[in-house]
């Protein structure tokens, strides 16, 4: 702020003050002086009835405002409020909040803190960390992954124990701090629309789903071609590159010979974004935990 609007600021404050203060104590004494009827301490003003008196302020009346006065000229005093003066308590926004953070920190480090050295495995066996985790899913996962993990067109069931990337610890964090792009390009162009017709009935079949046979066979060959560098001979896919497994009947934007035809035309583009400018550390390490955990629910049941 410059020289000059401090100074305004301190002008205005100060002669507010002094205004409220006359205000007050002109208003202490009584102004109507009836010389004819010297009992008499009314204004004049009458409605419905209903004389108004002039009256002083009931004296508790005017010592709480002495007292506001008072309490503000020490609260100026003390805490920045007149122009570039800053108070002698030296108190500040910015050293409140850092103050604050401080505290928050401390706090957070005694809840969470506990579980940024300790391995994924053992955070998953602990039932306070995942119920924890549960809430941090739940705050920023569920709007893509659903609230029970189990996923929504286009966004991976999380509770399958069928990964795109891997499903060991290691990978889910490594998904978790870097995100994930994938993509399935375009094959419509590449192949013709016979070639997207053939493929699908090739995965139907993969699947061991209603396909037409003759048209699988075909499509085998272009399989064997064009999709295999991703999806693997067997078409159980590479969880290096992201490529799905096209034989477990699982599927993220659906098994249909529509759906599938789609796909292979049109290509797919998937974007998980990356959780580590998100989420502190402890806190990925607690939701990594919880999806894990997810997931070992489905190994059990089996």
């Amino acid at each position: 702020m410059s020289t000059f609007w401090s100074v305004w600021v301190i002008v205005l404050t100060l002669a507010n003050l002094a205004l409220v203060t006359w205000v007050l104590f002109a208003n202490r004494k009584v102004a109507v002086d009836d010389q004819d009827d010297p009992e008499n301490r009314t204004t004049g003003h009458v409605y419905d009835g209903i004389e108004e008196y002039d009256n002083p302020l009931p004296k508790w009346w005017f010592l709480l405002f002495i007292f506001t006065l008072v309490f503000s000229a020490a609260y100026l005093v003390i805490y920045p409020g007149m122009g570039n003066f800053k108070g002698i308590a030296g108190w500040t926004s910015v050293g409140a909040l850092k103050a604050s953070e401080a505290k928050a920190q401390a706090e957070f480090k005694e809840n969470f803190g506990q579980y940024v050295d300790m391995p994924i495995e053992k955070i998953a066996e602990n039932r306070e960390a995942l119920k924890m985790g549960a809430r941090i899913f739940a705050n920023n996962c569920a709007v893509c992954h659903g609230a029970d993990g189990g996923g929504n067109y286009g966004f991976p069931n999380l509770t399958d124990n069928d990964w795109l990337y891997g499903g060991t610890p290691e990978k889910i964090l490594e998904t978790l701090h870097n995100g994930r792009q994938g993509l399935m390009p375009p094959q419509g162009p590449i192949i013709g629309e016979d070639g997207v017709k053939n493929v699908t009935e090739y995965v139907l079949a993969m699947n061991g789903l209603e396909h037409d046979a003759a048209l699988a066979e075909q499509g085998k060959q272009v399989f064997g071609t064009v999709c295999m560098a991703c999806h693997g001979a067997d078409g159980k896919g590479n969880q290096a590159l992201g490529a799905p497994n096209l034989t477990d009947d699982i599927w993220l934007y659906g098994g249909t010979r529509e759906e599938i035809q789609h796909t292979v035309r049109g290509g797919r583009s998937n974007n998980m974004p990356s959780q580590k400018d998100k989420l502190r550390e402890d806190k990925i390490r607690l939701v990594a935990a919880y999806v894990y955990s997810l997931s070992r629910q489905e190994d059990v049941q089996q």
